[in-house]
């Protein structure tokens, strides 16, 4: 699964390299990006592409309760097409999830080590992500998306048994096209090239959500045992 990333790069820059023309977020860094937080999305509306703030948990327009969003902060790229809450999705209602690194931990015994990945130049990418949007009993609009995931690759495959799937550079335009057809988008749908990561174990003080400092992303000394 993919259940924490990081996202640290000015609003400016974001907006330069994904060519978003519009932000109605007000983006910050964030050290530790947890599910049910609000976090940034990219999306194509009515031709442009526009900068976002969503639900992180999917809640599916025919949910009754909000919580079902626990369930459903990950897709799995395998069976995304064919899932009642997602097939729908794919075709129509997918974004990018912008992150310069995301977290997962490695068992060790009884411990877990959290490890950070990232692209070898260190720069922002995007998760392949699908959205909706929920009426909550108040009226109001709920707006929530999904990071899809996949098997891991040779760099990942000993700390975690799945990865977000991050897009090449070269098919953002195509992910985020209404047009583009279902065989294509799932060609995307696979483990980023394990040449182009890079990964140091972190402290383990980012399992705690409340933790959301720069600290976070130092790397720490491994246990010798």
């Amino acid at each position: 699964m993919c259940g924490r990333y990081t996202i640290n790069v000015t609003l400016e820059e974001l907006m330069q390299i994904f060519l978003v023309e519009q932000s109605n977020y007000p983006l910050k860094p964030n050290y530790n990006v947890a599910p049910t937080q609000t976090v940034p999305v990219i999306l194509q509306e009515e031709g442009k592409r526009v900068l976002e703030g969503f639900h992180w948990g999917l809640v599916p327009f025919w949910a009754k309760d909000k919580k079902v969003g626990f369930k459903m902060i990950n897709a799995r790229a395998e069976t995304v097409a064919e899932k009642p809450a997602f097939g729908r999705l794919l075709k129509s209602q997918r974004v990018i999830i912008p992150a310069d690194g995301f977290y997962e931990w490695r068992k060790d015994g009884k411990e877990k080590q959290p490890f950070r990945f990232q692209l070898k130049d260190k720069s922002t990418f995007g998760f392949a992500g699908l959205w909706d949007e929920w009426t909550q009993p108040n009226g109001e609009k709920l707006r929530s998306c999904t990071i899809i995931t996949t098997t891991p690759n040779a760099f990942v495959e000993d700390v975690h048994d799945r990865m977000p799937v991050i897009l090449e550079r070269d098919t953002v335009e195509a992910w985020l096209d209404p047009q583009t057809n279902k065989e294509l988008l799932q060609n995307f749908l696979v483990p980023y090239p394990a040449d182009k990561m890079i990964r140091y174990p972190v402290s383990k003080d980012v399992g705690n959500v409340k933790n959301n400092g720069a600290d976070l992303l130092e790397e720490v000394a491994l246990n010798s045992k």
